[in-house]
């Protein structure tokens, strides 16, 4: 029985290019009860953030 949380921190900087990929293999995971927490650590990039947010929506794991 999976009943305790397992909590994934991922940091964000500069990532747009790997991120989904990141996320995707996070939440694609046989262990169903994750916290994902996603960390923005100042990137410059224009679309890092923009993944994140689009993922929070997807997934209520993901803050």
């Amino acid at each position: 029985m999976q009943t305790k949380i397992v909590g994934v921190v991922i940091p964000i900087y500069n990532v747009e290019e790997y991120l989904r990929e990141c996320l995707d293999s996070v939440i694609n995971q046989t262990y169903i009860n994750l916290e994902i927490i996603l960390v923005n650590d100042g990137s410059t990039d224009e679309n890092s953030l923009n993944i994140a947010k689009e993922y929070t929506l997807k997934d209520k794991r993901i803050t």
